[in-house]
């Protein structure tokens, strides 16, 4: 049985969606991560920083869907 990170792996080099959210997560990451290490955030900044973790907590769940999709293809693929 495929591991979730067999899964995304594979994921990586046949989907070019799940390549677009993961690299899409990793950028709101980065932008998030210069956020965090200022001291004192506008009030435009805060609700950007929330705004950005919306998106990358959504973009997650849509690599975490992928992943779930992929499994279950698998595992209905396989013979029984």
């Amino acid at each position: 049985m495929l591991t979730d990170s067999m899964i995304a792996e594979r994921l990586r080099q046949s989907s070019h969606e799940f390549r677009v959210m993961e690299e899409a997560h990793h950028r709101l990451d980065l932008e998030l991560i210069k956020l965090q290490k200022r001291h004192v955030l506008t009030p435009a900044e805060e609700l950007s920083m929330k705004q950005l973790h919306k998106e990358k907590l959504a973009k997650k769940d849509k690599m975490a869907e992928l992943v779930r999709v992929c499994r279950d293809q698998e595992l209905q693929a396989a013979p029984q």
